[in-house]
């Protein structure tokens, strides 16, 4: 048995731990921090009261939607004249992805696309980023310990990562509490993107033992919570689990990869601007069971196989449910969901070629359990338009 495994420094998780975040910025001796939001100011006021109140200046950094190269180009440039000593990001994934971005930049010379894969210049990042603190407020990305950032290119229509173990972020902060009042569409797509981070890694072929113990968790928890949050959104116990189940995903993901649905789920977000929770909920179920299918014609002998039976049968509670159970519970789901197909965000059948090509390069492809065809890729993407 032998596997890295590398997280945040440190994790507190828990109803009511945000109110821990002044002292911890405190604690690491900046005066002065750059806080990343979303798009409404009002969510984030009374931790930038907690903060000022304990002698931390912050400077606002908005991202509304998707980060993109050029805001977090602003971000660096404007945290570096106010002499920030420390990055803060509040909110969703993007933000925190923002907010790890920046951080990573303080650290380095040059441009960001010096340093940015696929569409940069892809050049390592060899230091350690600037101090950071990471607050989710959504459950689902799991950003706040993962060690890349994901960036929208609007001149290239692509979204692509920066990535290094020096970008896991200083703290992470979990309060389930800050995602009480989460619309419901939000926090479906959330949902599924935390059920998927936590199933392509349990499928990969880079799962190790303890990226198992993370996955096999979550998806209890997450098969149980997220239908419970979808029908009754005030209810602090299943919130609790779905910060929890993304938690775990993100802890999972970052050492042990992600596959088809992140394959996709990248250009979709690049060409079309929709969210990625929604992109990995309406590819999910297709890419299961064209992988399973996949995987009983090609490879029958694959470990992947009983992982995908154990998918299953931790989802729907059946000590005897095999593989193709697994991915008919997670369209059960979808369809309780309410999750849109993705022609409702403006993907059309003319995109799937580019969408196919692009796909087939992605990074997350390298851990999908198997190789999959031009063909079967055809048939995931028209499948969830």
């Amino acid at each position: 048995m032998a596997f890295e495994f590398a997280t945040a420094t440190r994790i507190r998780f828990g109803a009511g731990t945000r109110h821990e975040l002044a002292g911890a910025a405190v604690s690491m001796g900046a005066a002065r921090a750059l806080l990343v939001h979303g798009s409404d100011p009002g969510r984030v006021a009374p931790l930038v009261q907690a903060l000022t109140a304990a002698g931390v200046t912050c400077l606002p950094m908005a991202i509304a939607g998707e980060p993109e190269v050029p805001a977090v180009r602003q971000g660096v440039a404007y945290a570096r004249e106010q002499g920030c000593g420390l990055v803060v990001a509040i909110g969703g994934g993007s933000v925190l992805d923002a907010g790890k971005a920046v951080a990573a930049l303080l650290a380095h010379p040059g441009d960001l696309l010096d340093y940015l894969e696929v569409v940069g210049r892809g050049q390592p990042l060899v230091e350690a980023s600037a101090p950071m603190i990471a607050v989710p407020t959504t459950a689902g990305t799991g950003s706040e310990v993962t060690r890349n950032a994901v960036l929208m290119s609007p001149e290239h229509r692509v979204k692509a990562s920066l990535r290094s173990l020096g970008m896991l972020p200083r703290l992470a902060i979990v309060d389930p509490e800050l995602t009480l009042g989460l619309p419901p569409a939000v926090t479906a797509a959330c949902g599924m993107d935390a059920l998927t981070q936590l199933i392509e890694p349990y499928v990969s072929p880079r799962a190790n033992p303890m990226t198992d113990l993370f996955c096999v968790e979550g998806m209890r928890v997450a098969a149980r919570a997220l239908p419970r949050v979808r029908r009754q959104p005030g209810d602090l116990e299943a919130r609790t689990g779905m910060a929890w189940a993304s938690l775990l995903g993100g802890l999972a993901l970052a050492n042990a990869g992600l596959g088809a649905v992140h394959g996709f789920a990248a250009p979709l977000g690049g060409m079309f601007r929709l969210p990625h929770g929604a992109a990995c909920a309406a590819v999910l179920p297709y890419a299961m069971e064209v992988n399973i299918r996949a995987l009983r014609q090609r490879a029958p002998a694959s470990p992947a196989l009983e992982r995908y039976a154990g998918v299953a049968r931790i989802l729907t509670g059946d000590p005897h449910a095999g593989p193709e159970d697994g991915f008919r519970w997670v369209a059960q789901l979808c369809a309780a969901l309410e999750i849109p197909p993705l022609r409702v965000y403006g993907v059309e059948e003319s995109a799937i070629p580019a969408l196919v090509e692009a796909a087939a390069r992605a990074g997350s492809m390298k851990g999908n359990p198997i190789a999959l065809e031009p063909g079967e890729l055809r048939e995931i993407i028209a499948r969830a338009i």
